[in-house]
């Protein structure tokens, strides 16, 4: 077997591991990154790319007032206090110089940033980036730091197993050109990502069904790498789906978030939403997306539609579109076309193309119409009711709670060293990035920039102290 030797070895190519290699080699480190994929970038390929620090200098040139300690304190109210507290300290603290060191190298800063985001449960200030080219702009600044380092890069490269020396890891086996290759370092990062591409593991460990938003590549590889060794896992109870998004029109058991309806926080609903038996289960003008969230994770399978008219569908123009970027022609004729997608003269036609209880889904829309004469909704509470779901043809779209990010994952500590299951840390091993759970820096919930901003901060951190130990 080959065998190669470096000071760090970094397993996955995504923003977490490319902020450990790049702030490594920096301090005069030899660094190896192994990718499986055949491009390096990860979940920056589809992420939004939103980043959150509190205390930045393009806030202060905005005249908004911020700090870490303001940041820190809106995670902490977020999350309800699942977060790991240890960690969101950490990265609230040093979020302003990841931004910072972004900018310096020329991010391309969308010029609204930064704003307060209402995807999810927003904070109280203006404090969450991105860039004019979402993810991609965060990974056109890494390309061009890897340009100018001496990081090696190896891609088309999976990872066999860890390599262990007297209960220390000491390297991973890698299967690149048709061989078997056995690296070596005093410093192995796991920096994988998720399993939400992984349906038997994500069933394993959240016990739900999944549908999936995530990189393909997201399959647990990191987690599966660090339980050989006896690594803990943490995380477990704070899985949070995100809220819908329209089936993938050529695999099934995916999602293409790109395609999601807009969320009704972001405009008045004129739709319904039912379950299988085609029962309300929410107010649809409920301004929470978190409380939303919530809610559907208690419904069977986790699928719902959202029921409409023609009516609805032709006043679903510009920001009051029903489907992202869509529309109502195109809407129209995705309608028996694309799975999830259905259109029906009648609502008892409607209900037998989705699949939903013909009785529930007239029953329920009756009952609703008599809501909108009565403007008032004794059932859940619903103040907007524009309209009576009465003008054929009637549509329904299915979505179901999707997963874009997963939220389990290897227990570290403050360092970013993997802990065993008895506590103690795993030596040589480390983990940084979405492998260690979102559950970590986000708890039972979604908080903003809490995903991006802890994998390059917690990276660079990092990536500083294993690059000082080198040398």
């Amino acid at each position: 077997m080959l065998s190669w030797e470096y000071d760090v070895l970094v397993v996955g190519a995504g923003p977490a591991g490319l902020s450990v290699a790049l702030e490594a080699a920096s301090l005069g480190a030899r660094v190896l990154v192994v990718e499986k994929d055949d491009r390096i970038g990860g979940t920056l390929h589809l992420s939004g790319g939103h980043l959150a620090a509190g205390g930045t200098t393009r806030q202060r040139e905005r005249g908004i007032e911020d700090s870490p300690e303001a940041h820190l304190d809106d995670i902490r109210r977020i999350s309800r206090g699942t977060a790991r507290d240890d960690l969101i300290a950490l990265v609230a603290a040093h979020a302003p110089d990841t931004i910072e060191w972004l900018a310096a190298r020329g991010f391309a800063f969308a010029a609204e940033t930064p704003r307060i985001v209402h995807g999810h449960e927003p904070y109280r200030t203006a404090r969450t980036y991105y860039g004019t080219d979402e993810g991609a702009s965060i990974l056109a600044v890494l390309e061009s730091a890897l340009d100018d380092s001496s990081v090696e890069v190896w891609t088309r490269t999976p990872v066999t197993g860890l390599v262990l020396d007297g209960g220390v890891v000491v390297g991973v086996e890698v299967y690149r050109d048709g061989a078997e290759v056995e690296l070596r370092a005093p410093s192995v990062v796991l920096a994988t990502g998720g399993y939400g591409a992984e349906p038997e593991l994500f069933a394993e460990l959240e016990g739900a069904p999944l549908v999936s938003a995530a990189a393909r590549t997201s399959t647990g590889d990191g987690l599966l790498l660090g339980q050989s060794v006896g690594a803990a896992l943490q995380g477990a109870g704070t899985h949070l789906p995100s809220f819908g998004g329209l089936p993938d029109p050529a695999s099934p058991m995916r999602a293409n978030w790109a395609d999601r309806q807009v969320l009704t926080s972001e405009r008045p609903p004129v739709e319904i939403y039912v379950d299988r038996d085609g029962r309300r289960w929410v107010a649809e003008d409920e301004p929470s997306i978190d409380a939303k969230e919530r809610a559907l994770v208690g419904i069977p399978d986790q699928t719902f539609w959202t029921v409409f008219d023609d009516a609805a569908l032709a006043a679903a123009v510009g920001p009051a579109a029903m489907v992202v970027g869509r529309e109502p022609d195109e809407v129209r004729a995705m309608a028996n076309a694309r799975p999830g997608v259905h259109a029906a003269p009648t609502l008892a036609e409607l209900a037998a193309l989705a699949g939903i209880s013909t009785p529930g889904l007239v029953s329920t829309v009756s009952r609703y119409n008599a809501f909108v004469s009565a403007q008032t909704d004794p059932e859940h509470g619903r103040r907007h009711l524009p309209s009576p779901i009465a003008t054929p043809p009637f549509y329904a779209i299915r979505n179901h709670a999707i997963t874009l990010v997963t939220f389990q994952g290897l227990d570290i500590d403050a360092t970013c060293a993997v802990r065993s299951v008895s506590g103690s840390t795993i030596p040589g091993l480390y983990a940084v990035g979405e492998v260690i759970g979102a559950g970590a820096t986000c708890g039972n919930s979604f908080c903003s920039g809490m995903l991006l901003t802890p994998a390059l901060t917690l990276g660079r951190l990092l990536g500083a102290r294993l690059g000082r130990s080198a040398g």
